[in-house]
């Protein structure tokens, strides 16, 4: 068995493995980051760490929008660092088995972000791989603007 985080984004659902999920918090007001990323929104403080805030809506490609009073961060590390997402709505935790499980490649090439894909009766959830979600030269570029700040 697998266990997932969902989050939704425009009624679509997408999921991150739970055990990179340290918490899920309300939205809040980040501070810009110079020369960061352009999916980088800024940072904010989750208790005394600084943690860039990432607009994961430009990852997928869906229409940028205002941050709502309702959204809320999902705080998750990566192999690098933490980082929080910032997403519609968290829907709880899902378990299922990994058998189950599509690869990506199964469904289309070249999904890079994508660890895997579960369908459910409901319809389709698509599993995110943390650590591929910054791209090299977006890592490479916060951790500059990390330092510099």
């Amino acid at each position: 068995m697998i266990q997932l985080v969902v989050f939704t984004l425009e009624e679509q659902r997408y999921a991150v493995p739970l055990a990179a999920v340290e918490r899920v918090v309300r939205a809040v007001e980040s501070t810009a980051l110079p020369q960061a990323p352009p999916i980088v929104l800024g940072i904010i403080n989750v208790g005394g760490r600084l943690v860039p805030l990432v607009d994961i809506r430009k990852r997928f490609r869906l229409p940028e929008r205002d941050v709502g009073l309702n959204d809320q961060l999902i705080i998750a590390s990566t192999s690098r660092r933490a980082v929080a997402l910032l997403v519609d709505a968290v829907g709880g935790v899902l378990e299922h088995p990994a058998a189950d499980v599509v690869a990506p490649e199964a469904i289309c090439p070249g999904l890079e972000y994508v660890e895997g894909v579960v369908a459910l009766n409901d319809g389709i959830i698509l599993i995110h791989d943390l650590d591929k979600f910054l791209a090299l030269e977006e890592a490479q570029a916060l951790d500059a603007a990390l330092k510099s700040a």
